[in-house]
């Protein structure tokens, strides 16, 4: 089934917040309900995997279209972030990363 013919039958077939993995490690697609003012929609949900095999994170960051993903991708090559993370780390204690790995339904991409 081609990639549009898959999204478009998941939103109007899943469950509100579903997840669907991707074939994209760290990249999934969440189902949005519809709410007084819009109908369900989709967004990407971006959370890396670590060593561990888990995401990184609880929570990911949600895209909905190009100009948010366009945003994302200016801040997140911006130099003065590198600075600045390389400082949080300075100032921070080391985190240890713990949890078991699982395996999943995935959408190929």
């Amino acid at each position: 089934m081609e990639l549009t013919q898959t999204l478009k039958a998941f939103i109007e077939e899943g469950q509100d917040w579903e997840r669907k993995n991707t074939s994209v490690k760290g990249v999934s697609i969440i189902r949005l309900p519809a709410t007084k003012n819009r109908a369900a929609s989709l967004a990407i949900d971006i959370n890396p995997i670590g060593e561990n095999g888990l995401p990184m994170k609880k929570k990911g960051v949600m895209i909905m279209n190009a100009a948010e993903l366009a945003a994302f991708r200016a801040a997140f090559t911006n130099e003065k972030v590198d600075s600045l993370i390389v400082a949080l780390e300075e100032v921070l204690p080391e985190r240890k990363a713990a949890g078991k790995s699982s395996k999943m339904d995935v959408l190929q991409i």
